[in-house]
């Protein structure tokens, strides 16, 4: 196995995942407005999103399916309005809730925090990672710099897909339980305002990017 090269992918997963995007940014604002729990199976939904990306991508680099650009565009359009339609909803929802109680670190009214449900959360969390396709060309063009680690295809790619799903896990937990320590819970609304405006620039640019290069 070539350490070196899977040492380097390692890093890159780190940075990639890291970066703050609509996943990210999506985790942070359940982690504040819904608790740890809901944002880990918000998490999960989004790591099966990637789980399903790669498989895609996966095929297509072993030329065992293809995808058409106007099929992309199409699918990222429609991504674009579902995370704009998040993030306004949480904006609507912040705006209107409770000040949240600093001493007992718990955010909101209580029947804001059971608002989301498991099952709904996973889903969310499915969608917003599924709803840019593009991360599909993402995987194409990303794999194949680290495909050499072992000597065969199947080995590589598994190793590699087992790393991703654990580092973006890990780092997506990070995340999660940072959002509840004290400093961050004194600031709950705040963080869920910001969060939210974030995603909304985000389906915003991703809806101007598509259109210009549709």
């Amino acid at each position: 196995m070539e350490t070196s090269i899977l040492a380097a992918y390692v890093v890159s997963v780190m940075l990639l995942v890291a970066t703050p995007g609509p996943v990210v940014a999506l985790v942070i604002n359940t982690s504040v407005r819904q608790g740890a729990r809901q944002a880990v199976f918000t998490a999960l939904g989004t790591n099966w999103a990637s789980l399903v990306l790669i498989a895609a991508a996966v095929l297509i680099l072993s030329g065992a399916m293809s995808i058409s650009r106007e099929l992309i565009s199409a699918m990222s359009l429609l991504g674009c309005l579902f995370i704009a339609y998040i993030a306004i909803d949480s904006l609507r929802s912040t705006t209107l809730a409770a000040e949240p109680d600093t001493k007992t670190g718990v955010g909101f009214t209580a029947s804001t925090r059971r608002k989301g449900a498991t099952l709904s959360c996973l889903a969310k969390g499915f969608a917003v990672a599924i709803s840019n396709p593009k991360d599909i060309i993402f995987f194409v063009a990303f794999f194949p710099q680290f495909i050499s680690i072992t000597n065969t295809f199947s080995g590589s790619v598994t190793i590699l897909t087992a790393l991703w799903i654990m580092i973006d896990l890990a780092i997506l937990t990070s995340y999660i339980f940072f959002m509840q320590h004290r400093i961050a819970t004194k600031y709950q609304k705040v963080i869920s305002v910001m969060s939210s405006t974030t995603l909304l620039v985000i389906a915003v640019l991703g809806f101007i990017y598509t259109i210009s290069n549709w």
